[in-house]
């Protein structure tokens, strides 16, 4: 009898060794997309009632520019620096459902040497200004896992700015244009939101439908003063609209 419990007892743990041993080399076998994907197989809901979320999006374009023409002048010599900075969050006030906050802050800045029919001129120019957005988001999953989703943003923004132009002409003709620029917009952007590794998700985000009031003071050389009062409707695909971020969602996997 005790000859037959040893041999039983020698067979489950040759059987146990063996399913360990198999189990660690089908583990061994995942690729690497595999083992990243298994983290969203269980208890992952990023769009859940009380989550939170945090995003980044920032653009630069650093570029030289020699003899290029446009609609309103050549550009002889000259460099260009715009940057672009937004920060997002928001609070998941239901399942699939966040209201949130954006920050901007932009700047654009050129210096060089342009031509305008018939004159050659010294061009120095800089914008800074500043951007409110609350919004709402309301997200979609497009697979069951909720990796890969999409969403509608609805935003009501704020916008605030500043710009110099100082231009000179015959080395002692300058002028100077001021401006204080003030911009409302009521808009919708709909958007994708892929979750690439654990909580970090890539979004894409693009305006499509808006509504969008800017009023904007002038004035040049200190003396002569206007407004300009401008109302766009647009419904369109502007590409140039296009917004790539990185998120994080709080609370995603619990």
């Amino acid at each position: 009898m005790k000859k037959v419990l040893l041999n039983v007892g020698i067979l489950f743990i040759l059987f146990s060794g063996n399913l360990k041993a198999q189990q660690k080399d089908s583990s061994e076998n995942y690729t690497p997309y595999e083992l990243m994907s298994s983290y969203y197989n269980e208890d992952f809901k990023p769009f859940k009632k009380k989550n939170a979320y945090f995003g980044l999006a920032f653009s630069l374009e650093d570029r030289k520019q020699t003899n290029s023409t446009n609609i309103l002048e050549t550009v002889i010599d000259g460099e260009r620096l715009n940057y672009d900075i937004s920060l997002k969050g928001g609070y998941y006030t239901g399942n699939y459902g966040m209201a949130g906050l954006n920050v901007n802050y932009y700047q654009r800045k050129f210096i060089g040497e342009v031509f305008r029919d018939p004159d050659t001129l010294q061009s120095n120019t800089i914008s800074r200004g500043y951007a409110f957005t609350p919004n709402f988001r309301s997200s979609v999953p497009l697979t069951d896992n909720e990796r890969l989703s999409f969403f509608t943003e609805v935003g009501l923004t704020f916008g605030f700015g500043n710009s110099l132009k100082r231009t000179i002409k015959n080395l002692d003709e300058v002028d100077k244009v001021y401006s204080t620029d003030f911009n409302f917009r009521i808009g919708i952007s709909p958007g994708i939101t892929f979750f690439a590794m654990e909580s970090f998700a890539f979004e894409i985000q693009l305006n499509v439908l808006g509504y969008e009031l800017q009023v904007s003071d002038k004035s040049v050389n200190e003396e002569e003063d206007s407004r300009v009062i401008q109302q766009n409707v647009d419904f369109n695909i502007d590409i140039l609209s296009l917004e790539l971020g990185l998120a994080y969602f709080f609370g995603s996997k619990k």
